[in-house]
């Protein structure tokens, strides 16, 4: 709902804090009650962010969600399979607080329209409405392959090319109209930008490469990633999207501030 672990982690809590103020020897389902509680303040945090002007909003990437390759039991990769990825996120974070909350709750969540209703306090034809708004705006966000074998072939073999500066082999797995969004904050490798194109794309990657940092594949939001390391520093998460048998998006993040925040002792060196 926020792309943001540190305001997931608030709203959690706060949602504890109202659980143990309130009396709900009434509530007939608590499981509802959370639901709507939480979605409230979401909801609220939502409303109440502001734009950062520091850097492009194309270029901003959600908390990636880091885990160690290789080191899932079956439950954990059922809901891995589930997860939100980047692409999807970053298409959400340009969606109006309503139409974010109705979309993922109803699409991903599976929550009735008669409950995100009361959560919105509007009618719920208009909630619906709400939901198929979004839904037309997420239709151009690429579908990744399902198979996970098949995309971490892809982004091997990127890591491969970048690793021998091979031009050619690069743009063999790059979609022609490849996105990479970089957010760097305010003091991150590269600063903040939006690249476009395959040609642009390998020429960073080989550039990239160059700089000789230590690079460990990772899970980003379920899918094929890289976590990248300087004297045992983290640099850089990347997230790969992987569709129609192409890297169609590559998502970075080397803002420190943020790099700090998250957990990736899983796949440090």
């Amino acid at each position: 709902m926020l792309g943001s672990l540190s305001e997931a982690d608030d709203a959690v809590q706060e949602a504890w804090l109202r659980f143990s103020r309130a009396d709900t020897t009434a509530v007939e389902d608590l499981g509802a009650w959370l639901t709507t509680v939480v979605a409230r303040i979401c909801l609220n945090s939502l409303r109440s962010r502001k734009t950062r002007r520091e850097e492009p909003i194309d270029a901003h990437m959600p908390d990636p969600i880091v885990s160690a390759v290789n080191a899932l039991g079956p439950e954990d990769e059922a809901l891995l399979a589930d997860s939100v990825g980047l692409a999807l996120l970053i298409v959400l974070d340009t969606l109006a607080p309503a139409e974010r909350l109705a979309f993922v709750l109803h699409d991903v969540f599976d929550v009735p329209f008669e409950q995100i209703a009361s959560i919105l306090d509007r009618s719920e034809p208009a909630t619906r409405q709400l939901a198929s708004r979004a839904r037309r705006r997420l239709s151009t966000t690429p579908t990744p392959e399902a198979d996970l074998a098949e995309q971490w072939e892809l982004v091997d073999a990127f890591l491969a090319a970048a690793r021998d500066g091979n031009f050619d082999r690069l743009l063999a797995v790059l979609d022609p109209e490849v996105v990479l969004r970089a957010d760097g904050g305010a003091t991150g490798l590269g600063g903040s930008r939006v690249v476009r194109g395959a040609h642009a794309v390998a020429s960073g990657a080989a550039t990239f490469n160059r700089l000789g940092y230590e690079s460990r594949r990772a899970l980003v939001n379920g899918a094929p990633g890289v976590v990248s390391f300087s004297d045992h520093q983290p640099i850089s998460v990347v997230g790969f999207t992987v569709a129609g048998g192409r890297i169609v998006e590559m998502n970075i993040l080397s803002d420190p501030d943020r790099l700090r925040e998250l957990d990736l002792a899983v796949v440090a060196p």
